[in-house]
């Protein structure tokens, strides 16, 4: 582990601070060019612009820039470590938006007194980006920021923490429930955790069939039900008339469980009390709310997934995010709805299902990939994902009617 801390700290460091650089996309090596590029050439582009403000699409790079915003309050599993600690963080996401989208961005670290003005802050400069991916910003602010955003913004507004898990999370479990032989509308559900992400998934997981009754959600009190009176109006929706007040009482018989909380929460007893052929999503970071190698030590009938990529069936937000934002700006979306998430799950549970590549089984350290148990889920290192991602969500823009462009001709072929 030491020698790992070294090796992160030195990757950040060497050869160059940070992760992300500016790199320039015309030539810039003559006079004539300097002229064409500022004065007085540029003022060609701005008079466009000002006559029609569409044209910044076309004279600038706003259309595939992606602004990664955050206030470092909830930094990974880390906590409320403040703007900079977080800009290592928000740097990474600009890397993965280029690495496997091709987009543009700009991590940016906000300081603020209060949600009002983080909310004026990034609403003011909102038009100089393509779109925003709120970032590491903890419940329930993060809730009313983003809301707030979408409003007031003309751009695509994503909050990842909450919505890319949802997606990645809604897709893997689809095909967990599949390979097992069960139905999400019959699926009994417990999720520990009732953050941003926990709260997000279950939404979006009723959205492709749950049933909210079916839904027990824990927090650090124990079950969410309607005789409390410490709940938000977030936790309030998922409050169950019910005197069950554990996790133990409710995990008995459960179909899934799904851990957005903390490491080491779910014991092998808890796990002996699912429902044959359980499905277990432990993924808290760094360390699971159980151990694959525990669980499934007591229930071989088991499907189990995390966030880590250690282990099979990793649930990593790059499946998502670079590639719903691809989608949504290639049709100039003005936000990202209920219809483009759900196309991106049902786009990546089903790449699951196809042959992998040897480039992919290289590059992810895999002997052989089949959808079954161990596989539900694609590697993020799979470039069909881009395609196939983008494509369902521009489509679904488009037929949504959110996007201001058609679909371009044999987009992503």
């Amino acid at each position: 582990m030491t020698d790992f801390r070294q090796q992160a700290l030195d990757y950040h460091q060497f050869p160059t601070p940070g992760k992300i650089s500016v790199e320039l996309t015309t030539a810039a090596e003559t006079t004539r060019d300097l002229a064409l590029a500022y004065s007085p050439g540029v003022a060609e582009p701005v008079r466009a612009i000002a006559a029609n403000p569409d044209d910044v699409y076309k004279y600038t790079g706003k259309g595939n820039t992606v602004a990664v915003i955050t206030n470092g309050t909830a930094i990974l599993g880390l906590g409320n470590l403040g703007g900079m600690a977080a800009k290592p963080v928000m740097e990474g996401k600009a890397l993965l938006f280029k690495r496997f989208a091709g987009i543009n961005s700009f991590d940016i670290e906000v300081k603020h007194k209060t949600v009002e003005d983080f909310i004026n802050t990034v609403a003011n400069i909102a038009d100089s980006f393509g779109g925003i991916n709120l970032e590491d910003i903890k419940a329930p602010e993060c809730f009313a920021i983003e809301k707030a955003l979408i409003e007031r913004c003309k751009i695509p507004v994503f909050h990842d923490d909450q919505h890319g898990t949802a997606i990645v999370t809604a897709a893997g479990m689809i095909n967990a429930l599949e390979i097992q032989g069960k139905s999400i509308k019959d699926a009994n559900i417990i999720c520990l955790g009732a953050g941003a992400a926990a709260i997000a998934c279950m939404e979006l997981l009723i959205k492709c069939g749950a049933q909210r009754e079916k839904i027990y959600m824990l927090d650090t009190k124990g079950v969410i039900h309607t005789r409390r009176d410490d709940l938000n109006e977030y936790k309030r929706m998922f409050a169950n008339n019910t005197d069950k007040r554990t996790l133990e009482d409710v995990i008995d018989g459960a179909d899934v469980f799904v851990g957005v909380s903390g490491p080491n929460l779910l014991s092998v007893e808890h796990v002996k009390l699912m429902a044959p052929n359980p499905i277990i999503f432990a993924c808290s970071n760094p360390d699971p709310e159980i151990k694959p190698s525990l669980a499934l030590a007591v229930r071989d009938d088991l499907i189990i997934a995390t966030g880590r990529s250690d282990y099979p069936n990793q649930v990593n937000n790059v499946l998502c995010f670079p590639f719903i934002f691809r989608g949504a700006l290639d049709v100039r979306a003005r936000t990202i709805n209920d219809e483009m998430k759900i196309a991106a799950v049902h786009a990546i549970r089903e790449l699951a299902k196809e042959p992998v590549s040897q480039e992919v089984l290289d590059a992810s350290g895999e002997k052989s990939l089949t959808f079954g148990k161990e596989y539900i889920i694609p590697k993020p290192m799979d470039p069909r994902l881009c395609g196939r991602v983008a494509l369902a969500v521009a489509k679904a823009a488009v037929e949504s009617g959110v996007a201001a462009l058609e679909l371009p001709e044999n987009y992503m072929a």
